[in-house]
């Protein structure tokens, strides 16, 4: 059996993006929603994980571009860069840690991340607009165009879009009372604490 080729890789790659941009998605609605059911809770411990497994696949697929493919990075390519490759670190420190605050400390930089890649994405749509970007290696340039729309900002979007969904859910599960909670909302403190 062969090696993949790039434009194989590259659907690969988007079809993981897809994945990621629903799981996002979802994830988003789900730390929304008011009450958020048993299974959403059942989860949680899967939510971290999951962003990190989204951060390093991501991760790699931005190597193997920039490596193995040698496609030149532009400028707005290595801001994402930027906001994505600590994600990794971040939050497998927070998993080997067993910090639930992990989500916290990833979405600055998903949402930063984020931010640049919607940006660089519409200059790649719209390229007309011009940028300031090096002409070597300009910004509006697509080395990848999956099914007719999927670049590497797109797909580097749904990545951030992934950890930040998933980094908000678990925060937001995070913040629910457990049932013991809300018993003792219902009945009151402790008998000690009201005999004081």
């Amino acid at each position: 059996m062969g090696r993949m080729s790039t434009d194989q890789l590259s659907v690969f790659f988007g079809l993981l993006a897809v994945g990621a941009l629903a799981l996002g998605g979802l994830a988003l609605v789900g730390s929304v929603v008011s009450r958020i059911g048993q299974r959403a809770v059942e989860l949680r411990p899967l939510l971290l994980p999951l962003a990190f497994v989204v951060a390093v696949i991501a991760t790699a697929g931005s190597l193997y571009y920039s490596e193995i493919a040698h496609y030149t990075p532009c400028e707005l390519c290595w801001y994402q860069r930027i906001c994505m490759y600590p994600l990794t670190v971040v939050l497998g420190v927070a998993l080997l840690r067993r910090d639930d605050r992990g989500g916290l400390y990833a979405l600055p930089l998903a949402v930063a991340g984020l931010g640049v890649s919607i940006y660089h994405y519409q200059l790649q749509m719209f390229p007309e607009q011009g940028s300031s970007c090096d002409t070597v290696a300009p910004c509006t340039f697509q080395w990848v165009d999956t099914l007719g729309f999927m670049s590497i900002p797109f797909m580097a979007g749904c990545g951030f879009l992934a950890v930040i969904g998933l980094a908000t859910l678990s925060l937001r599960l995070d913040s629910q009372p457990d049932n013991g909670d809300d018993v003792d909302e219902l009945v009151g403190p402790p008998t000690s604490e009201v005999l004081r």
